[in-house]
């Protein structure tokens, strides 16, 4: 009331507004709910989550990013802590599940400190020191990348994982396959991982997945008089409609005696054979066409043994051009013996139930095909995420030419020059970067506890290694206590561990800085008394 007077109301009726401490402690709480609902996944002995979606469909992985984007969270600030998996996929394809144990763990800390009345502010500017600081430090533990070193970095990735199994093979093929699409641009090694293209079949194991040099196309041929492979292939790569063409306009033909109706279906026929002819002309004996394949022509292909693809994808056009270094031709009238793509061996094969061909023997492959295999759709679905953040890794560790060692080995050592750092702030921001130095110590901790071991001990076995210039040293989860990641070969991107902390760093700094929540929603979760724990939001 303002002088005797009605209260003034600037909001909406129904609008709920939320301020100061129970704003901060509300967004914290749901920031740290789901970090703790991803914490049991981290590390190699991280378990699986199954998710079951409101139509009964169910997806089983300890995939950090697709178990957050499955999760239906409303909550404002959860959902912002589900962007730092976003993003760490989408640039560094693994590390999704530390960057939001990170973030939620950095909330936990500022937390105390806001209980402290130390103020928030303070607390990001703090934060925003030790997150550029640890960036420095990072480079300084970095270790140059050579090409035995990738199949580790994969491994890495591929451990913990259902494909754990069969990592050193999986290992293998991700290694391959980047290195074949691998290019050298203006002195730097660009990877584009849409010239991997990937085809997951269930049915047979694991092992029987392969990388092909060439291009696996979801298609059987036009005809079943054409030959089922062809070798020596001399590839014709048409978008354009091998058919009669139909007018523009609506168009009628006055036929008005049956001499007229024979000659118009003459010509028809002569029109698609000329097509065909074209086609043979220029040398071709595999056509594989993006639009569609007249049955007439079908016909007289398979009469001339061309093996025939009608429907292809823009994107396998465009993968076969790649591949077998033909040229995607438009008008059929333009095509010729240097527009064609060259391969060793164009075969329809069955594969599981359905008929797949295979072009393979592509001399100079710049895009190539793996082939997943596994017993069910579930296992291939996961085998399918494991084997892209372990292609993912690989080629950022091969771009960027670093690497760091793994276990939490580095976050430790970071960890540890932080706080020293720390000492030479002053001020109050030095508890906030004391507060970020200690959160570090999550993944390590998150590590041992996974792994069924006691956190404390673990934490300073790690502390003592470190103290003694071990800087390499990271949680053992196989023996327990700590050993020589180096040694033991375990290594990711620096790019992970870099994203990772910059990215939870920012979240938290945002959320942290939020003091008033205003929602025009009735649906949105109490302020008090809310339950987190269950993610009930």
């Amino acid at each position: 009331m303002y002088g005797g007077q009605q209260p003034i109301f600037i909001l909406k009726e129904g609008t709920e507004r939320t301020t100061g401490r129970s704003a901060q402690s509300n967004n914290i709480a749901a920031a740290k709910a789901v970090a703790d609902a991803v914490r049991s996944t981290l590390g190699p002995k991280g378990m699986d989550k199954m998710l079951v979606d409101s139509m009964g469909d169910v997806v089983i992985t300890n995939d950090g990013a697709t178990i957050l984007k499955e999760m239906d969270i409303e909550h404002p600030a959860a959902k912002m802590i589900i962007e730092i998996a976003k993003t760490q996929e989408q640039h560094c394809y693994d590390g999704t599940t530390s960057a939001v144990v990170i973030a939620g763990e950095l909330l936990k800390r500022s937390e105390d400190l806001v209980e402290q009345n130390v103020h928030p502010t303070v607390i990001c500017e703090g934060f925003r020191l030790a997150s550029d600081k640890a960036s420095e430090l990072i480079d300084t533990h970095s270790i140059a990348v050579d090409k035995s070193m990738l199949e580790e970095v994969a491994k890495t990735a591929l451990t913990g994982k259902s494909a754990g199994a069969v990592k050193e093979f999986l290992a293998d093929i991700s290694v391959r396959a980047v290195l074949s699409v691998a290019q050298e641009v203006d002195g730097e090694i660009v990877v584009d991982l849409d010239d991997i293209k990937v085809q997951k079949k269930q049915g047979g194991s694991i092992r029987d997945s392969s990388l092909i040099d060439g291009i696996i196309l979801d298609k059987e041929r036009v005809h079943s008089g054409m030959p089922r492979n062809v070798a020596d292939a001399k590839i014709a790569l048409i978008n354009s409609a091998i058919e009669v063409k139909k007018t523009e306009i609506d168009a009628k033909i006055q036929i008005t005696d049956p001499g007229m109706l024979s000659q118009f279906l003459d010509e028809e026929e002569k029109f698609l054979k000329s097509l065909v002819d074209k086609i043979q002309d220029s040398g071709a004996n595999v056509v594989i066409c993006q639009k569609g394949i007249d049955d007439l022509a079908q016909h007289y292909m398979a009469k001339e043994g061309i093996f025939a693809i009608r429907r292809a994808k823009k994107s396998d056009m465009e993968a076969l051009s790649k591949a077998t270094g033909g040229r995607i031709v438009t008008n059929i009238d333009d095509l010729s013996s240097d527009d064609l793509g060259v391969a060793s061996k164009v075969e329809e094969r069955k594969i599981g139930e359905s008929d797949m061909v295979f072009v393979t023997g592509c001399p100079e492959a710049k895009s190539v095909s793996v082939l997943l295999r596994g017993g069910t759709e579930h296992v291939v679905d996961e085998i399918r995420r494991a084997f892209a953040d372990a292609m993912g890794v690989v080629a950022v560790a091969y771009e960027d030419g670093e690497v760091l060692t793994g276990g939490g080995s580095v976050v430790a050592a970071i960890s540890r020059d932080l706080r020293s750092y720390a000492e030479g702030i002053g001020g109050r921001e030095q508890m906030a970067i004391e507060a970020f130095s200690v959160a570090l110590e999550v993944i390590p901790r998150t590590l041992a506890e996974n792994a069924g071991l006691d956190p404390v001990n673990t934490i300073i076995d790690l502390r003592k290694a470190h103290s003694e210039g071990k800087s390499h040293f990271g949680v053992n989860v196989y023996e327990g206590g700590v050993a020589d990641m180096k040694e033991g070969r375990v290594f990711e991107p620096s790019r992970v561990v870099e994203q990772a902390i910059q990215s939870a760093s920012e979240t938290a700094v945002m959320i942290l800085r939020i003091d008033d929540v205003i929602s025009s929603r009735s649906s949105m979760p109490a302020p008090d008394g809310a339950d987190f724990d269950g993610l009930g939001m």
